[in-house]
C-alpha cells in the first residue's frame, strides 16, 4: 500500500517539475523578448533625438539687452560694423551643442560667436600678424571675456593660423551684402515653416511678346554682336538671329570673382600696437582727468577722433608688446574705476 503511495506521489512530483520547468522557459523567453524590445525602442529613440539634434531649424536672431558679469551687451543689426581687437577660439567643450540661434556647434567648420552681431551674418576675420584673412559665419553668442572681441571654431584658427598662439590680433568687418541676404533667406525659410509647405509653382507663364523688324536706313550697317533682324514679310512679323560676340567683348566685360566663405586670402602685413582704451569722452577736460588718474600704470596718451561729426577724445594705455601684459593691464584699468575699458589693436 505504502509502495502504491510512493509511486503516485512520484509521478506528481515528476509532472510538477517538469510543469515548473515548461514555466520557467516561457518566463525567460518573455524576459528575453521584453528586452530586446525595450533595446529596440531605446535605440529608436536614441536615434530619433539624435536626428533632431544634428537637423535643428536655425532662426534669425538679434535679441534683446544682456547682461554679462555685470556688462551689458546691445545686439543690433550694424551693418557698418568694423573693430580691432584680440580674437580667441573654442572648439571640443562645446562640440555639438546647440548655438545661440539654434544651429548645433561643429569646431570643424567655419563659424564664430560675437556679442551683438545679427545671427546668422557674416563677418571678414583678418589675422593682422601673419595678414591671413577669411570670411566667418556668426551663429552664436560671445566670448563674454572683457578683454575679446569674437570666439572663432577651431577650424577658423586653424586657417588664421593662431589655432597654437590661441589668440591673435585681428580686425572684424561685418560683409553687409551677404549678412542681408542670409537674414532675408532665414526668414523666409522660418515664415514658410510657420504656415507649412507653400503651392509652388515650377515655371511662371511667360507673356507673349510680338517684335517688328524694320529695315536699315540706306547706307547703315549692322553692329557686330547684336540682333540682326532680317527683312519683315508683309502683314507678318520677321525673324530675328543673334550674331554671337567676338570672344574679346565677353573677357572685357567680365568681373572677378569676389572671395568666398572657406577661401584664405593674404593681405600685406603693417606694423600694429595693443593699448588699453579707457573710454572715449566729448570734452578734453574729462579726457586730461583720466589721463593722470591713470598715468602711474603706463604710458597714457590722448588722440581726438571724428565720430559722426563729433570730436571725441580717445584716452589710451600703452603700446603694450603682447596679449599676455594686456590683459594683465585691462584689468588694472577696470580695477580703476572704468568698467568699459578695452583691448584695442591699432
Amino acid at each position: 500500500m505504502f509502495k502504491k503511495r510512493d509511486e503516485k506521489l512520484g509521478a506528481i512530483m515528476k509532472d510538477v517539475r517538469a510543469g515548473i520547468r515548461w514555466v520557467s522557459l516561457v518566463l525567460f523567453a518573455f524576459v528575453l523578448s521584453a528586452c530586446a524590445e525595450t533595446e529596440f525602442a531605446a535605440h529608436v529613440a536614441k536615434r530619433i533625438t539624435r536626428t533632431t539634434e544634428e537637423t535643428p531649424s536655425p532662426r534669425y536672431k538679434v535679441g534683446d539687452p544682456y547682461p554679462i558679469d555685470g556688462i551689458w551687451y546691445y545686439p543690433a543689426e550694424n551693418y557698418e560694423y568694423e573693430e580691432t581687437g584680440i580674437a580667441s577660439w573654442y572648439g571640443p567643450q562645446f562640440h555639438g551643442k546647440r548655438t545661440a540661434n539654434g544651429e548645433i556647434y561643429d569646431m570643424n567648420t567655419l563659424t564664430a560667436a560675437h556679442r551683438t552681431l545679427p545671427m546668422p551674418s557674416f563677418v571678414r576675420v583678418t589675422n593682422l600678424g601673419n595678414g591671413r584673412s577669411l570670411i566667418l559665419k556668426v551663429n552664436d553668442r560671445g566670448p563674454f571675456a572683457r578683454n575679446r572681441i569674437i570666439d572663432i571654431s577651431r577650424r577658423g584658427a586653424q586657417l588664421l593660423g593662431f589655432h597654437d598662439a590661441g589668440t591673435a590680433r585681428v580686425r572684424v568687418q561685418i560683409m553687409a551684402d551677404k549678412s542681408r541676404a542670409i537674414a532675408a533667406r532665414t526668414k523666409s525659410e522660418v515664415q514658410l515653416a510657420a504656415v507649412g509647405s507653400p503651392i509652388t509653382v515650377a515655371r511662371l507663364p511667360k507673356p507673349a511678346v510680338a517684335t517688328e523688324s524694320l529695315s536699315p536706313l540706306p547706307g547703315a550697317k549692322s553692329s557686330p554682336g547684336i540682333v540682326n533682324a532680317a527683312p519683315a514679310k508683309a502683314g507678318g512679323i520677321g525673324k530675328s538671329t543673334v550674331r554671337p560676340a567676338p570672344q574679346r567683348l565677353a573677357a572685357r566685360t567680365t568681373s572677378s570673382p569676389k572671395p568666398e566663405t572657406g577661401v584664405v586670402t593674404v593681405e600685406p602685413v603693417t606694423k600694429t600696437n595693443i593699448y588699453i582704451q579707457a573710454g572715449a569722452f566729448g570734452q578734453f577736460d574729462n579726457a586730461n582727468k583720466v589721463r593722470a588718474r591713470l598715468s602711474p600704470l603706463g604710458t597714457v596718451k590722448i588722440s581726438s577722433v571724428l565720430v559722426n561729426g563729433r570730436d571725441l577724445y580717445r584716452v589710451r594705455v600703452g603700446p603694450l608688446s603682447n596679449v599676455a601684459a594686456a590683459d594683465q593691464l585691462l584689468g588694472r584699468v577696470i580695477g580703476s574705476g572704468y568698467a568699459n575699458a578695452r583691448i584695442i589693436v591699432d
